[in-house]
């Protein structure tokens, strides 16, 4: 019977080859959608768990999260300088890193904070070179395609946004992070206090000040906000640096109290219970604290209705194969009427007639559904090798035990449509296939 049925399927190879491809490509939509799904919620959870609280001021907690933790380019209010100081001699933490953005250079992100940050970031240290030490110099993530001792001139926003670059001072780049599987790789760190000397944001007292009104963005700083810090720095023209950077100045990162303000804050509680405490006591007043697993679940949940309807488009796709087939099965039974009633002249039993076209068509679907997850299985790793070029966040696609299920649905349901034309086959008479 096997090789009766091989024979068959290479004498009927054009049609094979249009059944197998067709439940192929329905196949690999669905595999696709699922994988690439579950890619992007193991990156972006991933991501994030690098980061165990955020705070920042009032305002959006998904944004907070995104421009922070991301480094998605969006406006942040700032809040006050002094909250930093707090944190930092709070015994609840164990370190607490400011970042400041704005700047970018080829396409980088250039983040300011301290080397508090730099020390932590990829848990190993650095992969080349060392931490920096002065305002000039410049700690660069894994995915950034510059080398050590290469200068680096940050740019008021992006290239294509007509970004202005900094003339105060130029980065020299003293060492490289180990890989983080996060957007971070593609980030270049540099002294906070360079950033605020670049941009005419002195120290300021801030204890009691309410609300700040000014606003940072990610490669958008506009020149009034410029001249604001300027005249910002010309107000307090006793501080050393008004509004000029000095490359070879020494950090001074003790000096956390009367801070200017900042965007957001990374903290790293020392307890689970001290990440809850600290969470409700910066989620009042002129602050807010995110844990940015929260914020990702309320993001998923926005993705789960996203992948509901592709699902749907692709069991709709799936839908309409199965009905093809169904035509295309009808069609290719009525043709194989003369063959059929040799078989049975021959005294081919009625089951053995079910058996081989049943056999024939499986066999058929079966090969298509497995091309299939191969197919969907190499269009997620494309999908998310360009995802991971442009974001930086490392997506990784694979097969779950989930998916060995809808393989079985998948097959199950080959299983059933075989079965409509080896009834049609097992039905015909020899005498009415004869004179057909």
């Amino acid at each position: 019977m096997i090789r009766f049925i091989l024979s068959d399927l290479r004498r009927l190879w054009a049609g094979s080859l249009v059944v197998v491809l067709l439940v192929a490509l329905a196949t690999a939509l669905g595999v696709s959608v699922v994988l690439q799904e579950r890619a992007l919620r193991l990156g972006s959870a991933r991501a994030a768990d690098k980061f165990d609280l955020v705070i920042g001021a009032g305002g959006s907690e998904t944004q907070l999260v995104l421009s922070s933790v991301f480094l998605q380019p969006s406006p942040l209010p700032l809040m006050p300088g002094e909250v930093l100081g707090k944190l930092a001699a709070d015994p609840r933490v164990d370190w607490a890193a400011p970042i400041g953005f704005g700047d970018s250079f080829s396409g980088y992100p250039i983040i300011g904070t301290t080397t508090m940050l730099a020390q932590n970031l990829s848990g190993g240290g650095l992969a080349e070179g060392k931490i920096f030490a002065r305002e000039g110099e410049a700690v660069i993530g894994a995915a950034v395609k510059l080398s050590l001792g290469g200068e680096i001139k940050p740019m008021h926003g992006s290239l294509e946004e007509g970004g202005e670059t900094h003339t105060e001072l130029i980065y020299h780049i003293a060492g490289r992070l180990r890989p983080t599987g996060t957007v971070w790789d593609r980030a270049i760190l540099v002294p906070i206090q360079a950033v605020w000397h670049i941009h005419g944001m002195e120290a300021e007292e801030h204890a009691g000040d309410g609300e700040h009104e000014h606003e940072v963005a990610s490669g958008t700083d506009s020149a009034e906000h410029g001249h604001e810090h300027e005249k910002a720095g010309a107000d307090h023209g006793g501080h050393e640096h008004d509004g000029e950077a000095d490359p070879d100045a020494a950090l001074d990162e003790s000096r956390t109290a009367g801070a200017p303000g900042l965007p957001a804050i990374l903290v790293k509680p020392k307890t689970i219970a001290d990440a809850y405490k600290l969470r409700q006591d910066y989620r009042s007043g002129n602050t807010v604290a995110v844990f940015p697993g929260e914020v990702l679940t309320n993001l998923y949940a926005t993705l789960g209705d996203a992948k509901q309807i592709l699902v749907a488009v692709a069991s709709g796709a799936q839908a309409l194969v199965a009905a093809s087939l169904v035509l295309v099965t009808v069609i290719h039974i009525g043709q194989r009427r003369r063959q059929i009633g040799a078989l049975r002249a021959f005294g081919a039993p009625r089951g053995a007639i079910f058996g081989i076209v049943w056999l024939e068509f499986f066999f058929l679907v079966a090969v298509g559904i497995a091309l299939g997850f191969a197919l969907g299985y190499a269009a997620a790793l494309i999908l998310s090798g360009m995802f991971s070029q442009t974001s930086g966040i490392t997506m990784p696609v694979g097969f779950a035990r989930e998916d060995a299920g809808l393989a079985a649905v998948l097959l199950a349901f080959a299983t059933i449509l075989a079965a409509l034309p080896a009834v049609l086959a097992y039905r015909q008479s020899p005498a009415q296939a004869l004179r057909a």
